[in-house]
């Protein structure tokens, strides 16, 4: 009965932690006169949280992943929301595309010049160091 207290416990502090930096980001976001979502604003207090290690990454652990091993089901009503717009998704199926595409080609970019920057850091600290 212990364990079952337990793991209980685990899974209730790890949804009140992702829940609280939630409604801390979605707080913050009426406050801001800029807009971005509560939820992005959320992830980067969590985010910031976890890397300073005032939580500590155990704690949120156990919810992680049971939200990641559900992604695929929780995607359902969204995908089936979309489908509803297919009208307006078939009109501007050129400039999505193209967005997509576009954007996809610059986090390439982006991603293999500061990974080569990083090795070619790593390269110059450790031929320093021989």
């Amino acid at each position: 009965m212990l364990s079952v207290l337990s793991v209980g416990w685990r899974y209730l502090r790890a949804f009140a932690i992702i829940y609280l930096c939630l409604y801390a980001g979605n707080g913050l976001s009426a406050l801001l006169p800029i807009t971005i979502p509560g939820s992005i604003l959320g992830m980067l207090i969590l985010f910031a949280l976890l890397a300073s290690q005032i939580v500590p990454a155990k704690w949120v652990k156990p919810g992680c992943h049971l939200l990641i091993r559900y992604m695929a089901l929780l995607f359902v009503p969204i995908s089936v929301g979309v489908m509803s717009y297919t009208d307006i998704l078939s009109a501007q199926f050129g400039p999505i595309v193209v967005s997509c595409v576009v954007s996809t080609l610059v986090v390439l970019v982006i991603v293999g010049v500061s990974s080569e920057r990083m090795h070619n850091k790593a390269l110059s600290k450790e031929s320093k160091g021989d």
